[in-house]
């Protein structure tokens, strides 16, 4: 097998849902959330990490359940809304859509490989960032700037920090 081939799942190996404690599907997305409102308060230039985003994708990817997936991102970003200065729903509403897809790419791809994973992670922020974007205009009426350099650049940094969340909550998957 090419390593191409290996990018589409080809192996029952790589076919299996992953399974997670419940204790790590609650702790880590409330950790993650928590992050996200208190570190940017007392270090400014740790903003930009969208870790709720990153947990999102990768429960998503490991579980491969569309259904699954879509609970998973409705239940960070309401928990993400909740406890932020934005209306209620709009990050439900876009991590749903990130969840939903993010397991249905995991159906498709490779996701233990971690180019497969770096393209993934830059790719639903893009996506994450976009759709915010497009329902604060659609349904708040707020005319938002979409800077799609600045985008690209985070896009890239959150990313590479996936790529170290991804390998640290590789070891938190229940071995069978």
């Amino acid at each position: 097998m090419t390593s191409g081939d290996r990018i589409l799942i080809g192996s029952q190996r790589e076919s299996q849902i992953s399974r997670f404690r419940a204790w790590v599907l609650l702790i880590v997305p409330l950790a993650a959330i928590l992050f996200q409102v208190y570190v940017p308060l007392f270090f400014q230039f740790l903003a930009y990490l969208e870790l709720p985003l990153l947990v999102t994708v990768y429960f998503a990817l490991m579980q491969r359940s569309p259904i699954r997936g879509l609970l998973v991102g409705a239940a960070v970003g309401l928990a993400q809304d909740s406890l932020s200065k934005n209306p209620l729903g709009m990050f439900g509403i876009v991590k749903t859509l990130v969840g939903y897809f993010a397991a249905s790419a995991g159906q498709r791809f490779d996701v233990d490989h971690p180019f497969i994973r770096l393209l993934l992670g830059f790719f639903f922020y893009f996506f994450h960032q976009f759709f915010y974007w497009l329902l604060s205009r659609a349904l708040l009426g707020r005319q938002l700037v979409f800077e799609i350099q600045r985008t690209m650049v985070i896009g890239l940094l959150n990313a590479i920090v996936g790529l170290a969340l991804f390998r640290f909550l590789d070891r938190l998957k229940e071995r069978s």
